[in-house]
């Protein structure tokens, strides 16, 4: 077993051809080898035992990662993906519970693959909950063809995934969709994109001035209008209706003024009529 070549990389390799012919290069441990190395590493913490059993296993992780070309993501990416998973794999890899290390390292490989893929395939993430990671990494591979799910098969992959069946129309749906430009591409100005009705124009300052401006004109309308009403019935409407506080109740204010409950609902509701009729000129210019 040799230790002079160094760990492969594809921008050193040059290529990803060239990075799985290099890493080919590594001889496979025999299980008492592996098991004097992982000890090694465990016990005294030595480095280049560790780095021994990773070199050996960078073909698996190849061959693994090949599994997830249909996603559109670059190879050499989930293939380094998959070598960090290799290097969780074996600093966890305890020789004493008598498991080979490839058996250990693949669950490893495919959870670090998988994050890769969830967090890259789409700007959108598809899967977040556990049902929804077995669909994806599934649901492709048994459908019988592109075309959408029968009542049946919905049924059929919900029982033997252990998913419900909206979980599945959901999945499928959502596998089945196309990502949308942006920004229009075309020539054509009357084309339309996402960008002409996601753009937040809340922040442009005309808009931000307007907004003032009219925040502003209400202020002073409903100023002008509480100056219309009488001290009892402004003293009403604004316990009742402009407070950041306990909004009074009707019984609350009648013993404050000495009166019944329903005398002081009928001075608000006069007081309110009377403030809707100032506010009017100024609604209608809204």
């Amino acid at each position: 077993m040799t230790q002079a070549l160094a760990f492969p990389t594809v921008s050193a390799a040059g290529s990803i051809d060239a990075y799985i012919q290099a890493a080919r290069q590594f001889p496979l441990l025999t299980q008492e080898e592996e098991y004097c190395l992982a000890t090694r590493f465990r016990e005294e913490e030595d480095l280049d035992a560790a780095r021994q059993l990773v070199l050996s296993h960078l073909r698996l992780v190849i061959a693994i990662a090949r599994g997830y070309l249909g996603y559109g993501l670059p190879h050499a990416d989930l293939i380094q993906e998959g070598n960090i998973g290799l290097m969780k794999a074996v600093k966890r890899f305890d020789p004493a519970r008598g498991v080979r290390l490839v058996s250990f390292a693949i669950q490893w490989i495919k959870a670090e693959i998988h994050e890769y893929v969830l967090k890259n395939w789409r700007m959108v993430k598809v899967a977040t909950t556990k049902a929804q990671r077995k669909l994806f990494f599934n649901l492709r591979s048994m459908k019988a063809n592109s075309d959408g799910l029968s009542s049946l098969q919905v049924a059929d992959i919900a029982h033997r995934l252990s998913v419900r069946p909206d979980e599945v129309i959901e999945m499928d749906t959502r596998l089945s969709g196309h990502d949308l430009a942006l920004e229009n591409d075309s020539d054509d100005e009357d084309a339309f994109a996402p960008i002409a009705y996601l753009s937040d124009q809340s922040g442009e300052p005309l808009h931000v001035f307007e907004a003032r401006a009219r925040t502003s004109l209400h202020n002073e309308g409903l100023q002008a209008a509480l100056a219309t009403l009488d001290a009892r019935s402004r003293r009403i409407v604004e316990a009742r209706w402009l407070t950041d506080d306990h909004a009074a109740t009707l019984h609350e204010l009648a013993a404050e003024f000495g009166v019944s409950a329903e005398r002081i609902r009928q001075i608000e509701v006069r007081a309110m009529q009377k403030m809707r009729a100032c506010l009017a000129p100024l609604v209608a210019q809204a």
